[in-house]
């Protein structure tokens, strides 16, 4: 099943649950900022923001089920399907972007550099960047998935869902590699829920784009 397939699939049922660090987001993102929140799901994070008095939202998903339910859920918000690797906006032309759980979807190194590449050129000079993933884990029933999948996906980490889905939990040097490019504002480990009810380390992120 590929990875579109299954979120669409899911996208009625599956409530995501990982805690988005608004106070810690709102110290560098004012009110008045146009966010772009880079694989939102059925916009969830955004309608947070909202709430907190953010209204100049942006939010884009490969998954249609995705946005269709969010358009329903909170209509209020502009939710867009994202039609390829590209994102649909000009160069500097957002001030913060999120970027929630959407690098465990992403299984290569590549393709995650190549939306980072893109991400950078849509933020504007000085923009930020909130970042919120999941690192390895050591308990038995990570291991041996990752073990098991190793030899198939060529990275160690990377592991598939018994309903099709394929996920990646990541090595922190890969994580500090890829954020590289960004000034580091904060960065701190925290443990997750999974969307399936486990337990999971993760880490949130928030970089800005070094001046020139």
């Amino acid at each position: 099943m590929k990875q579109n397939e299954y979120w669409n699939s899911v996208s009625e049922k599956k409530e995501f649950t990982t805690p988005f660090q608004v106070e810690a987001f709102s110290k560098y993102v004012s009110k008045d900022s146009c966010i772009l929140d880079v694989g939102c799901g059925y916009g969830r994070t955004l309608d947070e923001l909202y709430h907190y008095g953010y209204h100049n939202l942006i939010g884009i998903d490969f998954s249609s089920g995705m946005i269709e339910r969010g358009k329903q859920q909170f209509p209020y918000l502009d939710l867009r399907v994202k039609e390829d690797a590209k994102i649909a906006l000009p160069d500097a032309s957002v001030d913060a972007v999120i970027l929630f759980a959407v690098l465990t979807c992403i299984r290569t190194n590549e393709e995650q550099e190549q939306l980072l590449s893109e991400i950078r050129r849509v933020l504007k000079p000085h923009g930020i960047l909130y970042v919120n993933d999941f690192l390895l884990n050591t308990d038995e029933r990570n291991l041996s998935r990752y073990e098991k999948y190793k030899e198939t996906y060529g990275i160690y980490g990377v592991f598939e869902l018994p309903e099709g889905a394929v996920l990646r939990h990541h090595d922190e040097i890969w994580i500090k590699q890829l954020l590289k490019v960004f000034s580091e504002q904060e960065y701190e480990h925290l443990t997750f829920t999974t969307m399936n009810g486990h337990k999971s380390n993760g880490f949130y992120f928030i970089g800005a784009i070094p001046p020139l």
